[in-house]
């Protein structure tokens, strides 16, 4: 289908906020011509596509990311009625099922022709008061031959809430339905009601507890873009620094959950002691393991000094000596790989379908990794190579893991080296934080505006957009994390596999249930 382009803006990644009457407005056929030729070409993926009430009606606005370009293209269109029914999108590009589903959901719209239009997270302001959890339709087929298995939503370990429904035939699984919602907290309106930037900052890093850095981060930006305050390259760097040691934690530490899941307990034991290494490190630097509190909009509290930096380079060569010593053996026994090799795989035009993100696309050949295409902050000045796989099963996600995790770790020695040469003088805008907040509540946001922040969490692209009202006020605020895309990747991956195989295809993907439940 040849691309049709109608008008759309461009925005730089983590760049200036556009007044909202800069973002044009379609009408909704040539609007969805439009979504259809631009998403039809690979490098063209959906990052947001939302609603919010506006001028007494529903402004639709999405967000496309284009990886040739390493822009954001951004369009809209405002329906003449707030319940008209609009032909669905889903049917020519999957990718939009959840999108449509969420609008659905908390406005009404309906999506004539949507195959699967049902709830997503039964939020506590959605349309129809009238549904709930245990109305939730799930998917059937009626068959003597066949049976249903559900799981959760509790779960026999410490995991979070979310609720698996297989159709098997014997022990191979036909479908799996896997619904979500539970852990719902209105966490985008909490944003709005906030009324402080130090607040938005404290929910930013709950919003998904294993990456409190990567939603702090994208929010930070987002604040400082519509502030108008420019930040040192030395609190970029600290920054990517903060997102790197996030990524090599996790790895580690799900490297460490996928040897559980096939018995190999001596991997188990010594990933999780390394894991340890680098979130203690991160406790040296900011107090917290996760990183809670070390990103601030403007400023930072925890400059970088000489002392953590040291111990950091420390850390980060002894880890990675033992890290590669255990993957080397891991990725190299019979009994490992036979557990690993052609379990639950996801086929390239599968990933693309369904919009995937982050590792759940590389694993398959889609070099998807916003780092490389449009990074920001002190991704701009480093060029990223993605780490790709090909073969889409769960070998393919714990290479790409191990893989990862080693750059990163030379990522952040690097950094970490340059920065303890620069010295610690650049970083005293850690002790200006207070005047940075005073002068920036002082000042507002900008007014009647749209900003868009996204960067690679290490599940894959986190983004967060808002609405600005006449007087600077956040109006609307939207968050996407990865697992929003990524679900249905982990659906896919269990299809006519044994039912016994899904907790080392679960885990092998990670995904996150609060980040999802928003």
């Amino acid at each position: 289908m040849p691309m049709q382009v109608y008008s759309y803006i461009e925005i730089l990644p983590a760049g200036a906020p556009v007044n909202l009457t800069a973002i044009p407005v379609l009408n909704y056929h040539d609007f969805s011509n439009q979504m259809a030729g631009l998403m039809h070409n690979e490098t063209v993926h959906c990052v947001l596509y939302y609603a919010f009430p506006f001028n007494n009606g529903l402004k639709f606005i999405a967000v496309l990311a284009d990886d040739a370009s390493g822009k954001f293209l951004v369009f809209s269109h405002e329906p003449e009625n707030s319940t008209d029914t609009l032909t669905s999108l889903t049917p020519q590009m999957p990718a939009l099922h959840l999108f449509e589903r969420e609008i659905h959901e908390n406005f009404g719209i309906g999506f004539e022709h949507h195959p699967w239009l049902k709830p997503v997270r039964f939020p506590a302001d959605r349309f129809r008061k009238d549904q709930g959890m245990n109305d939730y339709p799930f998917y059937r087929i009626d068959s003597e031959e066949l049976h249903e298995v559900g799981v959760g939503p509790i779960h026999a370990g410490v995991i979070e809430p979310g609720h698996f429904r297989f159709i098997c035939n014997g022990e191979k699984v036909l479908h799996l339905e896997i619904q979500l919602g539970y852990q719902h907290r209105g966490i985008e309106k909490l944003f709005v009601e906030a009324g402080s930037t130090l607040r938005r900052s404290v929910l930013a890093e709950n919003i998904a507890g294993d990456t409190a850095v990567g939603h702090a981060v994208t929010h930070a930006q987002l604040t400082e873009s519509l502030a108008g305050i420019t930040i040192s390259e030395t609190l970029q760097l600290e920054r990517a620094i903060a997102l790197e040691l996030e990524r090599i934690a996790v790895h580690i530490g799900d490297t460490a959950a996928l040897c559980t899941d096939v018995a190999y307990q001596f991997g188990q034991v010594v990933n999780e002691s390394l894991r340890t290494t680098i979130i203690n490190t991160t406790q040296l630097w900011c107090g917290n393991r996760f990183g809670k509190g070390l990103i601030r909009p403007g400023g930072t509290n925890y400059p970088l000094s000489a002392p953590v930096i040291e111990s950091m380079l420390k850390t980060l060569e002894n880890t990675g000596m033992r890290y590669r010593d255990i993957t080397d053996n891991i990725f190299t026994a019979p009994s490992i790989l036979i557990r690993f090799d052609g379990i639950g795989s996801v086929t390239r035009s599968q990933a693309l379908s369904i919009g995937a993100v982050g590792m759940a696309a590389r694993m398959t050949g889609v070099p998807r990794d916003i780092r490389a295409t449009h990074p920001s902050g002190h991704y701009a000045e480093f060029k990223y190579e993605p780490v790709v796989e090909n073969s889409g099963d769960v070998l393919a996600r714990a290479m790409i893991r191990n893989l990862e995790a080693r750059r990163s770790i030379e990522m952040v020695a690097e950094w970490a080296s340059l920065q303890s040469s620069v010295g610690s003088q650049q970083s005293s805008v850690g002790s200006r934080q207070s005047s940075v907040f005073s002068r920036q509540e002082a000042v507002g946001s900008r007014q009647n505006s749209f900003v868009l922040a996204v960067n690679e969490g290490w599940r894959g692209e986190i983004a967060h957009a808002a609405v600005t009202g006449p007087e600077g006020e956040i109006i609307h605020y939207k968050i996407k994390d990865p697992s929003f895309h990524n679900w249905m990747a982990l659906a896919l991956a269990v299809r006519n596999q044994e039912i016994s195989d899904f907790p080392v295809c679960n885990k092998s993907f990670n995904l996150s249930y609060c980040g999802h439940d928003l």
